[in-house]
């Protein structure tokens, strides 16, 4: 891609009305543009990031069985009534009336509508287990719009659920989710703490993975040797005795969440009446689990916890692109390399831009935050060299251009 061709534009200057760090950066650099409180759309460069998590996501649930589907996102109130959400999810969930006075509400999540579907296919224990998951548009009606991407009213969210036979299956797959977890934030560039809290509207009890960030919203006690912790709003001695921990060995710090897994049982089996036959010809509900992540604030939050005062420092798995190549000079060569890397399959985002100067293009690059600068520049060709930084490194070195892809590993 030719930064002189991006539809997208980086700003000096950061929004007056932004303070976290994500939407700073993710906006100056032309990620993600505002369209109001908790609502923003992807530009390229964002939208490249986000699907790279989005794929490792994927591959991550596709090993431990699951299938991916897409659900509407236009609910209708029956379904919602028939566990009592409609009513009690109401300050979150946007519920509206058509020219028909027929009441509608948007998706917030989608354990009602996918149990409804799973009727249509589930009748047996030889159906179970099953294991479903979407990557889809969410609405939710936050009063605290606010943190750029960490807490919006429109997002996309890949809920996965899971269907089980009995407790101990489900129990079994639930912690291969959990695996699938620790691998993707892994992947995406973060250290997740797996965190004991509070169930909210689907359980008693789940399970978060948490981020520690200064940013955060939570304050979770963490288990150093164990590298788990537990949520504040669940935090007592009950808590503590059931988990085996001591108070005092447990460091309290603040963290955003970025996944979430609840055991549902049978919550929204038994009220919609999704049920299966055993192999002695008992009728009994469907035991049921679900699983959430937000691929944007995942995103957000790696810029939180990845950036300095220049911008941000994309890890390699989910940057927009590995290299960011500067023509300095308007010189030949930077084409020349810039068709390399191309000719080698290696993503490179070219500024070839002839109307900003060197200091200029160098703070793009800072700000964008691909992890490999490559500077082709006439100091560099005197000595039949190209310059290549990382992101992550403040020097810079020489490299014989007839031989620097070897470099970029």
């Amino acid at each position: 891609m030719k930064f002189s061709q991006l539809f997208s534009k980086t700003l000096r200057e950061a929004p007056s009305d932004e303070t976290a760090i994500n939407a700073q950066f993710l906006i100056r650099g032309g990620f993600i543009s505002k369209v109001m409180a908790g609502v923003y759309e992807y530009m390229p460069l964002g939208l490249r990031v986000l699907n790279k998590v989005n794929n490792i996501i994927r591959e991550e649930l596709n090993k431990v069985g699951g299938q991916e589907l897409f659900m509407s996102v236009m609910q209708n109130k029956e379904t919602w009534s028939a566990t009592g959400r409609w009513d009690s999810a109401k300050e979150v969930m946007y519920q509206f009336k058509d020219a028909a006075s027929k009441e509608y509400g948007l998706g917030f999540t989608h354990e009602e509508p996918l149990t409804a579907t799973a009727k249509h296919f589930i009748s047996s224990y030889k159906d179970l287990p099953k294991a479903v998951y979407q990557i889809q548009t969410k609405f939710r009606n936050e009063p605290r719009a606010k943190s750029g991407l960490l807490r919006g009213r429109e997002f996309l969210m890949k809920d996965l659920y899971s269907f089980h036979a009995d407790q101990g299956d489900l129990d079994q797959y639930y912690e291969k989710v959990a695996e699938a977890y620790d691998n993707i934030f892994s992947r995406a560039g973060v250290k997740a703490i797996r965190t004991f809290a509070s169930g909210g509207l689907f359980s008693k009890y789940s399970d978060e993975f948490q981020v520690v960030a200064d940013i955060g919203e939570d304050i979770i006690y963490v288990n150093e040797q164990e590298n788990k912790a537990v949520n504040k709003e669940v935090y007592n001695d009950e808590v503590l005795t059931d988990l085996g921990w001591d108070k005092n060995s447990l460091t309290e710090k603040k963290s955003v969440e970025v996944g979430n897994i609840f055991k549902l049982g049978t919550k929204f089996s038994e009220p919609l009446g999704l049920t299966f036959m055993d192999s002695s010809g008992n009728n009994k509900p469907v035991i049921m689990a679900s699983y959430g992540i937000g691929p944007g604030r995942l995103m957000g939050t790696v810029v939180e916890v990845s950036h300095d005062s220049k911008g941000i420092i994309w890890p390699e798995s989910i940057a927009p692109f590995k290299v960011h190549l500067v023509s300095l000079d308007k010189n030949k060569e930077a084409d020349e390399v810039y068709t390399q890397l191309q000719s080698k399959g290696i993503e490179v985002l070219y500024d070839d831009r002839d109307d900003k100067a060197p200091g200029e293009k160098f703070a793009d690059a800072d700000l964008i935050g691909c992890p490999i600068r490559i500077v082709v520049s006439k100091k560099s060709l005197e000595e039949g060299s190209v310059e290549i930084k990382k992101r992550s490194e403040t020097q810079a070195g020489l490299h014989k251009i007839d031989n620097f892809l070897s470099a970029l590993n």
